[in-house]
């Protein structure tokens, strides 16, 4: 009798836990083909490349059956990778262009999550149209994939001698007075010059004007999640601050910044994987090379994982200056 009962005592038990149960299997469906992708795939060819940066690559000949073999150096083709020139003509070195594309990166990441998020505020506002213009901001991110971003990395030359032949043109001066003193990245230069900024902030000014176009094509996903974002936000809240007296300002700085900062985490970390794993960087070309890493380059893995090394230091700086203002409403907050 008392085995009966304590029978459907367990049964009852295994009841009440069975949605707990069921929700977290169904996360492991959802996530299945991840592990299995992580597990079958990328942690083999992980291991493989961390042999690879630390051997030295052997071709055997035909004549003795081919194929290769890897001898054990340790730590040398790191040390090579330190000291390699990268460029003969100003004898930059491989370390010295990743620090130099840090320092570019950091600048465009900041533009972009600017950029997006001041687009997502302005989407959100009512207007004529506002579906339409949602779509022609993500249309580059279509656009960009597959072939078409192979396109723009082959034509990348041809952009680049057609950018030099028009900054031979001259489209008018500061001194002008109209707005095509303000037409090319060199005007605005000289503009803010002439304002008494520095050197530095010039160049960089003048760099971002001369990049909006990448800029804008790379910030359609982080607008559609700032823009996510912000509908999530209660109306009342803000009816509630305007009855307040609250100016937009105000609104924008006390109630709209924090309850996006999730998403200006989740935003940030996507565009620093983004921008440091672009087909367009240069230091990825140079990982790559020449060859597109057809065949083993014990060289190529010691510089991949030198640059993963500084992209995940990065991410780290990003969490953690990100979570110094993060922001999480919970479903309990009153």
């Amino acid at each position: 009798m008392n085995t009966t009962v304590d029978t459907k005592n367990k049964t009852k038990k295994r009841k009440r836990a069975s949605l707990n149960t069921r929700k977290a299997r169904m996360g492991w469906i959802f996530v299945l083909p991840f592990v299995l992708g992580l597990i079958l795939v990328y942690i083999p060819v992980i291991i493989e490349s961390i042999s690879y940066s630390l051997a030295e690559y052997n071709t055997i000949s035909a004549i003795q059956g081919g194929g290769y073999t890897l001898t054990w150096v340790g730590l040398d083709n790191f040390k090579e990778v330190f000291k390699l020139v990268v460029d003969s003509k100003t004898g930059e070195t491989f370390i010295e262009m990743m620090v130099t594309d840090l320092g570019q990166q950091a600048i465009d990441i900041v533009a972009i999550l600017m950029l997006s998020l001041f687009i997502a505020v302005l989407l959100n506002q009512k207007m004529v149209g506002r579906a339409a213009f949602r779509a022609i901001f993500f249309i580059p991110v279509v656009v960009g994939a597959g072939i078409m971003t192979k396109i723009d990395a082959t034509s990348a030359t041809i952009l680049s001698t057609a950018s030099g032949m028009l900054e031979e043109i001259d489209t008018g001066s500061v001194a002008g007075g109209g707005f095509g003193g303000i037409a090319s990245a060199m005007d605005i230069g000289a503009m803010f010059e002439s304002l008494g900024f520095g050197g530095e902030l010039v160049t960089i000014v003048s760099d971002l004007v001369g990049n909006i176009m990448n800029i804008v094509n790379r910030s359609g996903v982080q607008m559609l999640i700032f823009l996510a974002g912000v509908q999530s936000i209660s109306p009342s809240i803000y009816e509630s601050c305007q009855v307040e007296g609250a100016s937009a300002w105000e609104i924008f700085w006390k109630i709209t910044l924090p309850m996006l900062s999730p998403m200006i985490l989740a935003n940030a970390i996507y565009t620093v994987v983004d921008a440091f794993t672009s087909e367009g960087n240069k230091v990825m070309a140079s990982i790559i090379g020449e060859n597109g890493a057809i065949s083993p380059d014990p060289i190529a893995a010691a510089k991949a994982w030198l640059y993963f090394a500084m992209v995940a230091v990065a991410l780290m700086a990003v969490m953690g200056i990100c979570s110094t203002f993060v922001f999480y409403q919970r479903r309990n907050d009153k």
